[in-house]
Order: structure tokens, then C-alpha cells, then sequence
């Protein structure tokens, strides 16, 4: 019947000239028919076709738009097919687009990927674009969507759009990947087309990595603009996104340049020891035995596979990486802050880059293997950046490369690059050709005292993570690095940009006392992690982790962890790609409290939903997903992932170990009670002990309420990221609000006392697992409002007990006190010069 498994060919049948639709629901009606009657597609398409027009925007620009259907009804597809529709006078697409040109798609996978390569560039070659809205030739339409332009074919002159205006870019340090991400988000809320022009180049607003490519410096002029029915709005959001940014960029840049102006101690060795010299991009003085990383096997297996079956097995490798980006981000806000964090979702927006998509299904269209086409595309548009000469730039491509790594090991898990699983038990220098920010982020600080680079520069995201991690660091080093032999004990000074291998003894002594006077105060502080968080009256802290997996366990304790009052379990879900069965989770938990040893346990049930989604969880799609099924609505939801978890719970609790229960995101009694009575069948179908069942307070319901629900609840934990979202209004991933997100906001505070309040009226004990539990001065105010566990980030244990250590709970009690009769955040940290 003429369908095709590839638009290599594209039958004339399914191009259809000078037609005359009545509007936009007969146009696909048309197209949609002309699919199934080429067997492309069962009847059903045609109504797939139209929800998608309900959630998305199929109009390129230009005249042209790509109807197709929604990803779940796929199965509807019986072969990948197109069919073109040239409509002369145009058809209304959405108000103020008109399309000339309909090319319906029928593919098995999210994206057509030959179509989109062709149709990029035709869109940017307008006359010829022209042409094929008023042919009476098919062949012009079908040479046009089958076959590529010549390579040397003349460049399109460049133009601006309909809609403009010039600005000159005043960040510091130019554009680089988070404000570039910035832009990319604000231009994906509206459908009209944007550009970037700086000279004749030109850039697609929505493309990250088309952005970075223009390689822009402060003081350059740009022409922005735009076309397209919301073309002002879209202009008038990005020019007022640009200039907030440049506020915050000249900030960060004086902020850096003031810290650059300090004097720093630098170590001097005795003598004129033989070094290696590099860049210096994390401080510090480290000692200890090199482990040199191997480089991994670069040799990527072009094994071709059928076309369709290639653009679904990359579709998938995508979005399981963009899952785990996710889970990286947000395991890293928790641990190093919500700007480390950033860096992970500006690697997240490289994904939805047109440009390298599109080459990968160019590459593949042209017979290579998935594998094989994506790590080319990597490396050529990596190369580009690189060639560009812009250190920044240098350092945007070391993170399209570490992106790349991971789609590969998503497609194929032998080419993931290098393991970091085999470090030795004594803590060691790392060394390595280059190190990506995510392999950075996991570095376990136990087992890595130092971190030396042959690559890299100091503005990549891999020493900016170093720096916050508190790991001495150096970067390009040059290959002579890699030389060195595992084993050989070395000095690394990240002042200075120097590596001393086999120092003498008196270097070794002159760096020991340099590393102890320098950290005289964090050595008190850690001589005294072990101790309790008793005030000087005598009051006590009960000071807890926050941890995802049990190999964390044993740096929290050394930290001075008390005990684990948040295990998230969500990250045995978001890191593997199927749900983790009964004995998968009871060897997990059993795991943690083995590493506990007796110490007290609090395991969150599964907290899915929100910023946190897994894809083989095959949740609905939410508008507004912070307020939709999450937490414990889910739970109530899905009795196929609730009850396993409830059992392998009960099952490791049998072991006596300490084990608590406690469930998120609650609102309401009748679901503390739906869950409790789950519990209760869930313990005797496996005869476990009974354990403490606690809940999270998220939501001003909860902590208005807290007192009826502490009736039913042995405990609360109250987390304040979610708390402080709610209470305010702000999303916490928006980065415009970021700031204006305190949780020590009045209100906020004000909730937190009412939820103490509640829990004592019943006998209930409250802790908080939220971010400002790990503030010194955050958990200083808590313990004053009556909060009696704190559980944080494992590095802000020694800091948070020593400044409580510090004080009196009777000053503490009255500081609280001033703080909810304060109006503003800002009012309530002023009172820390108080303490």
C-alpha cells in the first residue's frame, strides 16, 4: 500500500498538492488518512493526533507544522510513514500561524528522526521553502523531505525576525551554560520563534548548546528577537530574564574578585622538590597515595540497527539519563547546595538539544549504529565548543561530553567510562585525565583526600564542585600527570597548583604542620563531633543524617551522626530503570542498619512525585505536579508499590535492629489512619514487630492541624524545603525565586511552632530533615522553638553541634521567641549577630 520503514522513500501518494482544508482538526483529519490508507497507521491516529495538539505546539514556524501523535499510542503506529499536505492559502495552525505546508508523522519513536534533520534546515532556507508551498510538482516536496542539501551549498544570509531589540552583554564572564539555561527555559514558555544574531551568526533562543556555540563575551552586542503570535511577550520575559541575571552575574563575578584579592597562606616546601604544575582550582594541602584513573576504552562499536528500532532505543537511553540527572540534582542541592545543583540541570537541558539529536539520527539514518552516532555527535559539537578558544566554553564542553558518557552507558553499560567504584581503602590523591562534574559530586571525601586533572580549567563544573566539597584540587597538568604510578605518596597543594610526588621527609613534615594550622578550628570541631549537642544548660539535640544508601552511612557517623533521620527510598527507584522488588529493598534496609549498628533509623516511604518522577513508574502526567498525586496520595494509589515496601520494612525490622516508619506529603487524618491500618495487616501477614509510625509535615495543613493529626502519628519530621514552598507559594526549583525561598521566614517559623505545639500536646517528639537543619544558626532557632531532632546533610554535623554547643537553650528559647515577631526573613538572620 505504500508504507515506508524509513522516509528514505516517500510514495507520491502521500503527498497531496493544493489542498484546501477547512481548518486545523481537517487538515489532520486528511493527513491522517492518507497514513492509514498507506497502512502507516490504524484508524484511531487521527484522534491521537488531536490530543497532542491539546498539550503540545506542533508549528516549526515558517509555514510548517509536524501533526503527529501522543507517545503513549504508539501502538497505533503499524510503520514509521509521512504525509504532506501543501496547502497554498494556508490553514490556521494556532491564532496568528498559518500552516502552508503539513507534514504528518507516524513514527514508533518520540521523534521522526530524519524529517526533523531536513526539516531544520529547510526552515532556515526560505526561498526554498517558498517554492514548496506553491509546487505542482510532488517530486520538489518529496526530493526536499528525502535527500540532503550539498555541503557546499551557499550560506542562507542571516536576518533578524519580526520582533526585536539590541542589547550588550555585561556578564562578567560571558555567556556560559546556567545563564544560557536561563534564557533556554524563559523562550520554551512561549511559541514564538527566537533568536539570537551577534553578528552573522545566529542562534536558536530554545537550543542551549546553539547558544553556547556563539561564544559570547561581555561587552558584545546581540540582536534578540522574535516572531510568532506571543512574540512580544517572549521578548519583553527575556529581556527582563537577561537583565536580572546580569545583577546576579556582576555579583557573583565581585564576589569572586573579592575572595581573589585575600590573601592566602601558601604552603612553601623546604628545599626545590621536584613538581608537577597545574592550575590551581580548589584550596588546600592534601597527602596521601596517588591512584591514577585508567582511561576508559574510547572504542565505541558501530553495530547499525533497524531505524526505528534505534530511535527508540535512544529515546530511551535519554530519558533514563535525564532521570538520573534529576536524581543527581537533587541529591547534590541536598548535599553541596542548590547552585552545585544547577550545574546538573543546565547538563539536563544539553539533552534537548535539536542540533544533537539531530545529527545522531543523521548519522544513523546513514546506517551507523545508536552508540556510534551519539558519541560522534558529542564529540564534533563538543570539538566546536572547544575550537572556539573561550575557556569557558572549554570547560561547557567538558560537561556535553560528560552528558555524552552518560547516554552511553545508558545505551550500552560497558562504555560509561572509567569506574571510580575501585578506589583503595586508604584515602587517596585522584588522578585522572578529566574528571565529569557527576563523577566529581560522587566522590566519597573518606576515600579521596585530593583531586589532580591532566584537563579541565578552573571555571568547569568539576572545580567548582571540588571547591565546595572541600576537596584540594588542580587542574591541567598536562598528560605527564598520567605518568605518575599508583601507589607513590604525594603532597597536593590546590593553593598553589603543584603536585610534590615522593616528598621528603621534611616536606611531609613541613605540610603536616601547614595542614594543622591551617584547620586548627575544624580539627577542634571534629576532636568534638562525637560528642552530644547538649547547650550549656544541659539541654540535648538529638543530631541526625540524611542519606540515601548504607555505604553512606559510616562518613555520616563519623561526621558525629547520631543515628539516620531520613533515608530516602526514593533513590532505589530513581536510580535503576524497573521497580526494586520485595528482597531488592529488604537487603537495602537491612544494609543501613547494619552500617547503624544499633544507632536509630528512620526510613521515609516512597516519596515520588513533585521534582522527583520515574519513567517505568508509569505515573499519569500532571499539570502542576506539586500539587497533584504525590507522597503519600500515590501510596494510598498504587497498594503494587506501597505494600512491598511495608513488608520488606517489617521484615528487616524483625531483626530488632531500631526501625521507624514515616510517611510524606500527609494532609489529613483519614490518610494517617488508611495507612496505619495498611501497616497493621502488612505486620501480621509477615508477623514483624510493631514499629513507630511517623509522619512529614510538608504542608501548612499538616502544621495547622498538627495537633489533631499527633493523635494518630508516634512522631513528626517536619521538612522544611517542602514546608517553605508551600507556606510561600514558591516553587523551589524556579531560580528567579530562589532567594525570596527562605525557610526562615516568619511564617514559615510560625508554622513550625504550631506544629511543636500540636505534637506536645499528644507527647509526640518533632524533628526537622529539611536543608535549614544544617544551617548553624538555622538549627540554633529550631532547638529555641522546641524542635527536638535535627537530621542534615552528613558534612554539617561537626558545625551545627559546636555552635549549639555554644549555647544557652533559656537564650535560645527568647531568640526564638524575637524571631516570630519578625517581619522578614532577613529580620530573623539579622538576630544572629545576637547569639
Amino acid at each position: 500500500m505504500g508504507s515506508v520503514d524509513t522516509v528514505g522513500a516517500l510514495p507520491r501518494d502521500l503527498v497531496r498538492l493544493a489542498v484546501s482544508p477547512r481548518d486545523k482538526a481537517d487538515a489532520i483529519a486528511q493527513a491522517a488518512q492518507m497514513l492509514v490508507a498507506a497502512g502507516c497507521v490504524e484508524a484511531g491516529y487521527a484522534q491521537s493526533m488531536i490530543r497532542r495538539e491539546g498539550v503540545a505546539n506542533t508549528f516549526l514556524g515558517h509555514g510548517v507544522a509536524i501533526p503527529h501523535g501522543m507517545a503513549e499510542d504508539r501502538a497505533l503506529v503499524r510503520a514509521n510513514g509521512i504525509a504532506v499536505l501543501q496547502v497554498p492559502d494556508g490553514v490556521e495552525w494556532n491564532p496568528g500561524q498559518s500552516a502552508r505546508l503539513v507534514v504528518a508523522i507516524a513514527a514508533q519513536s518520540d521523534t521522526h528522526i530524519a524529517i526533523l534533520r531536513r526539516l531544520t534546515r529547510l526552515l532556515q532556507d526560505e526561498d526554498r521553502l517558498g517554492g514548496l508551498f506553491v509546487t505542482s510538482d510532488p517530486g520538489d516536496v518529496i526530493t526536499a523531505l528525502t535527500t540532503d542539501p550539498e555541503v557546499n551549498a551557499p550560506a542562507v544570509p542571516v536576518s533578524d525576525l519580526a520582533k526585536r531589540f539590541e542589547w550588550v552583554l555585561d556578564y562578567p564572564n560571558g555567556l556560559h551554560a546556567r545563564p544560557a539555561a536561563r534564557w533556554v527555559d524563559t523562550a520554551k514558555g512561549y511559541a514564538a520563534r527566537c533568536q539570537i544574531r551577534h553578528g552573522d551568526e545566529v542562534a536558536d533562543v530554545k537550543n542551549l548548546v546553539a547558544l553556547l556555540r556563539l561564544g559570547l563575551t561581555q561587552g558584545e552586542r546581540i540582536s534578540v528577537s522574535a516572531e510568532g503570535p506571543d512574540a512580544d511577550q517572549a521578548l519583553s520575559r527575556l529581556k527582563a530574564t537577561m537583565l536580572d541575571l546580569s545583577v546576579q552575574e556582576r555579583a557573583d563575578a565581585a564576589l569572586a574578585a573579592r575572595r581573589a584579592k585575600q590573601p592566602v597562606i601558601g604552603w612553601h616546601p623546604p628545599g626545590a622538590p621536584m613538581a608537577l604544575a597545574g592550575i590551581a582550582a580548589a584550596p588546600g594541602l592534601a597527602i596521601g597515595r596517588l591512584h591514577v584513573l585508567a582511561a576508559a576504552d574510547r572504542s565505541v562499536p558501530d553495530h547499525p540497527v533497524p531505524l526505528s528500532e534505534g530511535g527508540n532505543i535512544l529515546h530511551e537511553a535519554l530519558s533514563a539519563t535525564r532521570l538520573q540527572l534529576k536524581a543527581l540534582a537533587d541529591d547534590t542541592a541536598r548535599r553541596l547546595g542548590p547552585s552545585e545543583a544547577g550545574i546538573f540541570k543546565a547538563q539536563g537541558e544539553l539533552l534537548n538539544d535539536t542540533d544533537l539529536i539531530t545529527l545522531t539520527c543523521q548519522l544513523m539514518v546513514e546506517g551507523h549504529g545508536v552508540a556510534w552516532s551519539w558519541d560522534q555527535a558529542i564529540e564534533r559539537m563538543a570539538g566546536k565548543l572547544a575550537a572556539l578558544g573561550n575557556a569557558l566554553l572549554v570547560a561547557r564542553a567538558a560537561d556535553l561530553r560528560d552528558v555524552g558518557r552518560r547516554v552511553l552507558g545508558q545505551l550500552d553499560p560497558g562504555l560509561g567510562g572509567a569506574s571510580l567504584h575501585d578506589l583503595p581503602d586508604e584515602p587517596c590523591i585522584l588522578i585522572a585525565g578529566d574528571l565529569a562534574p557527576s563523577e566529581t559530586a560522587g566522590l566519597d571525601p573518606s576515600r579521596v583526600v585530593g583531586l589532580a586533572t591532566a584537563q579541565g580549567g578552573p571555571t568547569a563544573h568539576t572545580a567548582i564542585l571540588a571547591r565546595t566539597m572541600g576537596l584540594p584540587a588542580m587542574v591541567a597538568a598536562g598528560p605527564g600527570l598520567l605518568a605518575l604510578e599508583s601507589g607513590t605518596l604525594a603532597i597536593l597543594d590546590g593553593y598553589g597548583g603543584r603536585l610534590y610526588p615522593d616528598p621528603s621527609p621534611e616536606a611531609l613534615s613541613s605540610a603536616r604542620a601547614f595542614i594543622a594550622e591551617q584547620g586548627l578550628r575544624r580539627a577542634r570541631e571534629e576532636e568534638r563531633r562525637s560528642l552530644p549537642a547538649s547547650t550549656r544548660d544541659g539541654h540535648r539535640v538529638e543530631i541526625a543524617a540524611n542519606v540515601n544508601f548504607a555505604d553512606q552511612a559510616a562518613f555520616a557517623l563519623s561526621q558525629g551522626a547520631e543515628g539516620v533521620g531520613l533515608m530516602r527510598t526514593e533513590f532505589l527507584f530513581l536510580e535503576r530503570g524497573d521497580t526494586p522488588d520485595e528482597e531488592a529493598q529488604l537487603a537495602a534496609y537491612t544494609a543501613m542498619q547494619d552500617a547503624l549498628n544499633g544507632r536509630p533509623l528512620i526510613v521515609r516511604a516512597l516519596d515520588i512525585g513533585g521534582d522527583k518522577q520515574v519513567a517505568h513508574l508509569d505515573l499519569p502526567r500532571e499539570d502542576n505536579p506539586f500539587l497533584g498525586v504525590r507522597g503519600a496520595r500515590l501510596l494510598l494509589r498504587r497498594p503494587d508499590l506501597l505494600d512491598p515496601q511495608l513488608r520488606a520494612l517489617y521484615r528487616a525490622a524483625k531483626s530488632g535492629k531500631p526501625l521507624s516508619i514515616m510517611f510524606p506529603m500527609i494532609t489529613s487524618v483519614p490518610e494517617i489512619i488508611a495507612l496505619r491500618g495498611i501497616c497493621e495487616r502488612i505486620r501480621a501477614e509477615v508477623e514483624g514487630p510493631e514499629v513507630a509510625l511517623g509522619i512529614m509535615v510538608e504542608v501548612p495543613a499538616a502544621a495547622l492541624a498538627a495537633d489533631v493529626l499527633a493523635r494518630h502519628a508516634d512522631f513528626f519530621s517536619i521538612g522544611t524545603n517542602d514546608l517553605t514552598q508551600y507556606t510561600l507559594a514558591i516553587d523551589r526549583q524556579n531560580p528567579e525565586l530562589a532567594a525570596e525561598a527562605d525557610s526562615l521566614h516568619p511564617a514559615v517559623l510560625r508554622l513550625i511552632r504550631m506544629t511543636v505545639d500540636g505534637a506536645a500536646a499528644h507527647g509526640r517528639w518533632v524533628g526537622i530533615c529539611g536543608g535549614i537543619a544544617g544551617d548553624p544558626f538555622g538549627a540554633a532557632l529550631l532547638t529555641g522553638l522546641g524542635v527536638q531532632e535535627l537530621s542534615m546533610t552528613p558534612r554539617d554535623i561537626p558545625a551545627v553541634k559546636e555552635r549549639l554547643r555554644d549555647c544557652d537553650a533559656t537564650a535560645l528559647r527568647a531568640l526564638a521567641e524575637r524571631a516570630l515577631t519578625c517581619e522578614t526573613a532577613t529580620d530573623v538572620r539579622a538576630l544572629e549577630a545576637d547569639l
